[in-house]
């Protein structure tokens, strides 16, 4: 690999290569088409798996392919008007149901965090170290507004902490860093459900001082070199709140500190645009489809509307 192609390599995320070298693998070996590829076999690939993937899936499929044609000097057949109507008449006739992740209220965090400090201060060995693990990542996780990729991508070298005031967490590329300039993130010390007394705790008991924050930890109590793999953050998470006694742990997912810790912060007089800036959002609409309304289903202004009504007559 020479000097332009480390770069160009590193211009793309590795989730990303993952993912498109899968859907090219998809479109060629599992349904059986050709590459270069027409404009015609693309609908046709559409059509059959209009009901069988998500619209989101199928445009992850059209993205991977689209590259692929690039990096191979062929003409995009993605953007034929072929391709673009049939993938338009797909989301007519199968519209996207939104599903969002159900948010960790400040309550069961509470409840989750209480019973990870009982369990540190009465298992083994083992088990105090996984649990003093989870509790830095729930608590980060939610106080930040992590992702469960940026969780898994924090490395030890790139937090600092600053005494009496918190600490900061600097990723180097975040999902809506599309220039990969990087961003630091601060995380407030707290009187309680405090994350950098949470993180502070994994580190020392942990003893890592460099590459990833959070890995695996194996039943002799082994602490891996490699970090936690993106997919094992939710049934991690799930995993905790069942043992805690939270009702419906399966509801819950990574989104769910996101979410949860965006509706907090609306609930306690946050506006939008301060919202935004914390958590690192760019745009409005991101922002709301994270945050539920305080009076989500109307019933309190149409009550208050009824009770208008009696009084008026």
């Amino acid at each position: 690999m020479n000097e332009v192609d480390v770069y160009v390599h590193a211009a793309t995320r590795a989730n990303t290569r993952r993912s498109y070298t899968s859907a090219v693998r998809h479109f060629e070996e599992e349904w059986g088409g050709f590459l270069p590829a027409s404009a015609d076999s693309i609908a046709r690939y559409l059509a059959r798996h209009a009901e069988l993937l998500s619209i989101a899936t199928l445009r992850q499929r059209l993205a991977a392919l689209s590259r692929w044609h690039q990096d191979h000097g062929f003409a995009d057949p993605t953007k034929a008007p072929l391709v673009r109507q049939t993938m338009k008449g797909i989301q007519t006739v199968h519209p996207p149901q939104t599903r969002q992740a159900v948010p960790l209220q400040i309550g069961q965090l509470s409840h989750a965090v209480t019973w990870l400090d009982h369990a540190i201060g009465t298992q083994g060995a083992v088990a105090r170290l996984r649990h003093t693990r989870d509790k830095a990542l729930l608590l980060l996780g939610f106080w930040r507004g992590f992702r469960s990729d940026e969780l898994i991508r924090l490395e030890t070298q790139d937090v600092e902490l600053v005494p009496a005031q918190g600490m900061t967490c600097f990723l180097p590329r975040t999902k809506g860093d599309r220039q990969a300039a990087g961003r630091c993130f601060k995380v407030p010390a707290l009187s309680r459900l405090c994350p950098v007394a949470a993180y502070t705790a994994w580190k020392d008991l942990s003893g890592i001082e460099e590459g990833p924050v959070f890995r695996g930890i194996d039943q002799w109590g082994r602490i891996r070199v490699h970090g936690l793999h993106v997919n094992s953050v939710t049934p991690l998470l799930r995993s905790i709140f069942e043992r805690a006694g939270l009702l419906s742990a399966d509801s819950f997912s990574s989104h769910s500190l996101r979410r949860g810790f965006a509706n907090w912060a609306n609930d306690n007089g946050w506006d939008v645009k301060s919202l935004m800036e914390y958590v690192g959002w760019r745009d409005v609409k991101s922002a709301l489809r994270y945050i539920d309304g305080a009076d989500a289903f109307g019933r309190q202004r149409i009550e208050r509307a009824f009770s208008a009504d009696d009084q008026a007559s």
